[in-house]
């Protein structure tokens, strides 16, 4: 049965947390982490940040290949990062329990990861690669699918669950539609295209972390 852990983790305690500086009142957001080759790219998103100067800091960081702005809304901007991720002790433990990254997001230098484990032994493994690795986490809590869920978040960012509530409340997925994005928009303060975007990425937080189930690994070998 699988297993659902929330960690919260320093930003100095592993390679992608050093790499990405956290300015006063940003947050930044995992999308996904592509694998290409020997390379992990994350997709990043930063909200309320300067997106030259955080450009600048990524990438004057020695372990960064290339950071590339794919998108620019109202507040809130779009990365790909390559880097060599062959350091990252804490995505090198995720990667060998083929874990599920379920959420990744970050203030205040301090990390939030949720992560889905096929077992409880992965979970145990995973824990013991970063203990030998001096990876140092708390943990906020752990959940199976027939065990207590605290479903307050579901995944969402906090701008995401606004979005999604605000649309949900006054009308936008209703047949007819009540509301439109640029109704939303002037509601939320930011632009129709960021309410698209935004809307667009909680629906798929709130479908990974409620019916998504990641497939079992291949154990034949």
């Amino acid at each position: 049965m699988s297993v659902v852990a929330e960690l919260r983790i320093a930003a100095g305690q592993f390679e992608l947390g050093r790499i990405l500086p956290i300015p006063e009142g940003t947050e930044l957001e995992l999308e996904r982490v592509v694998p290409v080759g020997e390379r992990a790219v994350p997709l990043v998103w930063t909200y309320d940040a300067d997106p030259e100067r955080f450009a600048r800091s990524v990438r004057n960081h020695p372990a960064v290949d290339s950071f590339d702005e794919l998108d620019r809304f109202d507040g809130e901007t779009l990365y790909a990062l390559r880097w060599d991720a062959s350091s990252d002790h804490l995505f090198d433990a995720i990667h060998r329990e083929d874990a599920h990254l379920l959420r990744a997001t970050a203030v205040a230098d301090t990390w939030t990861f949720e992560l889905r484990f096929h077992t409880h032994e992965s979970l145990s493994a995973f824990q013991r690669h970063c203990e030998n690795a001096h990876v140092h986490y708390g943990v906020r809590r752990i959940t199976t699918p027939d065990g207590p869920v605290d479903r307050r978040h579901y995944g969402l960012t906090e701008q995401q669950r606004e979005a999604l509530v605000l649309a949900v409340e006054t009308g936008y997925y209703d047949i007819p539609r009540r509301r439109s994005t640029v109704d939303l928009a002037e509601q939320l303060g930011i632009s129709d295209q960021a309410v698209t975007e935004r809307l667009r990425r909680a629906i798929v937080a709130l479908s990974t972390s409620t019916v998504v189930v990641p497939d079992a690994p291949d154990r034949s070998d």
